[in-house]
């Protein structure tokens, strides 16, 4: 970063600062192996640099926002705003911190595995800019994600609408990384068996979790709330995994990442950040290994065939099979087929013209008959899965 004195405003100098990027003559020597939850010290560019290739599974990053923000924001009753006003978000045009994005991004991208994920949050002031430098470099967006504030500041001047979110950006290594991690089922079952939408509604860092300094000032100006790292790291990661955050700050990622049992790498070169961050990791005692394991998806279990479950017994040919409501009626064949009226086919193919549809998961849709009322086949193939995982171990 070079900082330069430009100007007098009263008995004040306004301070311009702009990032160049780093020279590779002061790059420290390169790391042999990723160096686990350690907050490294240092412009992030020259940390970037000195960690190996290809050794990172997800990225959390929390970049400058470049907010431009000109003079004191005041409430109505004229008290100061704390706001964002630290150097480190004052770029000299928005050409410098387009550089600085692609810089900082070039870099990141080097060090993520094949089938890693980046998760980038900003303002409007930033992301769109952030966005498209992303597509420059390569990187394949996945998704756009809403944070919305459940207690945002208010727009003081009364000009504006309430500025009630973040978004963040969510993206491949590129276009042909088909094998990033996405817990689609898990996260549909902590949400009422119901898809996680785009859009988050978490508030806004306050309280206990909010770290503040001996004068009980703010540590940090935009310190991330958990709950929302925490979805971050539990839909795009594994046990296990490393996340690197290049923009530490105040360690929320590094706190959430030992809570799920992740690894993470910080990078932040204010000492006064990480010696809080630091203090604050050291604090938190990991959850239990079975509180935080992955559940197996269902993409990834092995492939049982209709056929297999009527092979093993655990369904005779001739059972009836009926959806919940037993408004439709199907037999099932000796091969594992089922019939429906005159028409015989798979249990998916029954299953969606009896309703009348193109497609149809016939594990999901069919029922058969127990002692305890009806119960969905899906039941007898996870019995099926349960076997051969037995005779694996």
């Amino acid at each position: 970063m070079r900082i330069a004195r430009a100007g007098m405003t009263g008995s004040k100098s306004r301070i311009q600062v702009s990032r160049t990027g780093i020279s590779t003559a002061v790059i420290p020597a390169a790391l042999s192996r990723a160096p686990l939850n350690e907050i490294l010290i240092g412009d992030c560019l020259a940390e970037l640099a000195r960690l190996p290739a290809a050794s990172i599974d997800i990225v959390f990053a929390d970049p400058p926002y470049n907010l431009q923000l000109e003079g004191a924001l005041s409430r109505p009753d004229q008290s100061k705003v704390d706001a964002v006003d630290d150097d480190w978000d004052k770029f000299a045009s928005f050409s410098v911190y387009d550089a600085f994005t692609r810089d900082w991004l070039s870099a990141v991208r080097r060090v993520m595995k094949p089938n890693a994920t980046l998760f980038v949050i900003g303002s409007y002031h930033n992301i769109f800019r952030v966005g498209s430098v992303l597509q420059d470099l390569g990187y394949w967006i996945l998704n756009d994600l809403i944070w919305r504030k459940a207690n945002p500041m208010p727009n003081f001047r009364g000009r504006r609408f309430t500025n009630a979110h973040e978004t963040l950006i969510w993206a491949s290594r590129d276009a042909a990384a088909k094998a990033y991690t996405f817990h689609y089922e898990a996260l549909k079952a902590g949400n009422e068996d119901c898809q996680v939408r785009s859009d988050w509604y978490f508030p806004i860092c306050t309280g206990g979790e909010r770290l503040k300094d001996a004068d009980g000032r703010k540590t940090h100006p935009t310190q991330k709330p958990e709950a929302l790292l925490a979805r971050i790291l539990l839909a795009a990661s594994n046990p296990g995994d490393t996340v690197l955050d290049p923009f530490f700050g105040s360690g929320t990622t590094g706190a959430v990442a030992k809570s799920l049992g992740r690894n993470f790498i910080g990078i932040e070169r204010d000492p006064v950040y990480a010696k809080a961050a630091r203090a604050r990791i050291d604090a938190v005692t990991p959850l239990p290994a079975g509180a935080v394991s992955t559940a197996p998806a269902k993409r990834s279990e092995p492939r049982v065939a209709f056929a297999s479950v009527v092979e093993t017994g655990l369904i005779k040919p001739g059972a009836v099979l009926t959806d919940e409501r037993r408004r439709h009626k199907a037999m099932v064949r000796a091969d594992g087929s089922i019939a429906l009226g005159g028409v015989i086919g798979s249990i998916h193919k029954i299953g969606a013209l009896a309703q009348g549809l193109p497609a149809c998961n016939g594990w999901a849709f069919w029922n058969f008959e127990s002692r305890g009322g009806l119960e969905s086949i899906d039941a007898l193939r996870s019995t099926i899965r349960a076997g051969m995982r037995h005779a694996a171990e």
